[in-house]
C-alpha cells in the first residue's frame, strides 16, 4: 500500500469515527482543509519536474476524490441518523383525532347589515354599492351642500391624493354618494321614457357600507358603517317615510311597542327634516329617547341633480349607523369594542 491509499484509508477511518457533524467537519480539516494533507500534497507538486508532475498530480486528485466521497457518505450517515432519532423521539399517533379548525363566523356589524338588507329588501328597496374613495362632487356639492360647510374641512374630512383643485377625492363621509350614483343610472336607464313624457319605474334603494370621518371616542369612530335610503316617485311624501322607518325600527329590534318620534332639525340634502328618535317601552333602556336617524324629504336641488324635474319627482331619504343599532341591539356601550379584534368579545356573536 502506498502512502496515498493509505491516506485515503486513514481519512476514512476518521471519518468513521465521527459521531456529530462538529466531528466530521474537524476531521475533514485534517485532510481538505487549508493545511491538511492532501492540501501540503497539492501545494508540493509545483517543485516536481513537468512529467513527474502529470502523474503525482493524477494520483493526488484521485485521492483526493476518494477522501471527498468517504466525508459525503459519513454525512449522509449522519443526516439519516439524525432523522431516524427524530422520527423515534417525535412519533406520531395516527389514531389519535384530528385537530379541528374552529368555525369563523359574521361579525356583529356584519349581521346588522344583513338583517337591514333583509328587512328592506322585504319592502323592495334595491342594495346599491359604490366606491370609498369619492369625488367631492358626488359627496358634497350633488347633495347641496355649500363649498363653506364645515365638513368640507380638511379637520372633518379625510383627502387623499389623486384629485385636482377642481375635483379633489376624499374618503366618503357618508354612504349618500352611492344614492346619487344610483339614481343618476337609473334615470340615464329610462331617458327615452321620460322623455316621452310616459314617466320612470321609482328609485327604491338602500346604500349600506363604510365611511370615514375625523373623530373617535366611544361611540364615534374614524371609519364606521352608514346605511342610506332612498325613495323617488311621483307621489311620495313624508308620511311614507314615517311608515317605513316605524316599520323598519319595530322589525329590526322585535319590538311592536317600540315608539318613534321626528324631531324637526336641518340637513343640506333634505327639506323638511328630522331626526329620528325611538323609545323602547321595556328593558334596561326603557323611558329613554334614542336618536338612530336622519331624514326629511329630498331637496328638490338634489332631486335636480339626479337628472329628474323636482316639480314632478318627490320622495324622501334616511341615514343611519348600522354600529348603533348594533349597540343598541346587543347592549353594547363602547363602539371601539367592535374593532379592536378581540376574539373574546367577538365570539360572543357567533
Amino acid at each position: 500500500m502506498n502512502e496515498l491509499d493509505a491516506l485515503v484509508v486513514t481519512a476514512q477511518d476518521e471519518f468513521t469515527r465521527a459521531q456529530t457533524p462538529a466531528d466530521l467537519e474537524n476531521a475533514k480539516a485534517l485532510f481538505l482543509g487549508k493545511t491538511g494533507k492532501v492540501t501540503e500534497w497539492m501545494k508540493g507538486l509545483a517543485s516536481l519536474p513537468v512529467e513527474e508532475k502529470k502523474t503525482r498530480g493524477a494520483a493526488i486528485n484521485q485521492a483526493k476524490q476518494m477522501v471527498e466521497a468517504a466525508l459525503a457518505a459519513r454525512r449522509q450517515a449522519l443526516a439519516d441518523a439524525e432523522l431516524e432519532a427524530q422520527l423515534k423521539s417525535e412519533a406520531l399517533d395516527v389514531t389519535l383525532p384530528g385537530r379541528r379548525v374552529p368555525a369563523g363566523g359574521l361579525h356583529p356589524v356584519s349581521l346588522t347589515l344583513e338583517r337591514i338588507e333583509s328587512i328592506f329588501g322585504s319592502m323592495g328597496f334595491e342594495v346599491a354599492q359604490g366606491p370609498e374613495i369619492e369625488t367631492d362632487w358626488f359627496n358634497f356639492t350633488a347633495l347641496n351642500t355649500p363649498e363653506d360647510h364645515p365638513a368640507r374641512s380638511m379637520h372633518d374630512t379625510f383627502y387623499v391624493k389623486g384629485g385636482t383643485d377642481a375635483a379633489p377625492l376624499l374618503l366618503r363621509t357618508h354612504t349618500s354618494p352611492m344614492q346619487i350614483r344610483h339614481a343618476v343610472q337609473h334615470v340615464k336607464r329610462h331617458r327615452a321614457s321620460l322623455d316621452a313624457g310616459r314617466g320612470m319605474p321609482e328609485i327604491r334603494v338602500i346604500a349600506p357600507g363604510r365611511t370615514y370621518r375625523v373623530d373617535s371616542d366611544a361611540t364615534h369612530s374614524p371609519m364606521f358603517h352608514q346605511c342610506e335610503g332612498l325613495w323617488i316617485g311621483e307621489a311620495v311624501s313624508f308620511k311614507d317615510l314615517k311608515v317605513v322607518f316605524t316599520d323598519f325600527c319595530r322589525t329590526f329590534f322585535e319590538s311592536e311597542d317600540l315608539v318613534l318620534r321626528f324631531r324637526p332639525s336641518f340637513f343640506p340634502f333634505t327639506e323638511p327634516s328630522a331626526e329620528v328618535d325611538i323609545q323602547f317601552q321595556s328593558g334596561p333602556l326603557s323611558g329613554r329617547w334614542l336618536e338612530v336617524a336622519g331624514s326629511g324629504q329630498v331637496h328638490p336641488n338634489v332631486v335636480r341633480n339626479m337628472g329628474l324635474d323636482p316639480e314632478k319627482y318627490i320622495g324622501f331619504a334616511f341615514g343611519m349607523g348600522p354600529d348603533r343599532l348594533t349597540m343598541l341591539r346587543y347592549g353594547v356601550n363602547d363602539l371601539r369594542l367592535f374593532f379592536d379584534g378581540d376574539l373574546r368579545f367577538l365570539s360572543q356573536f357567533q
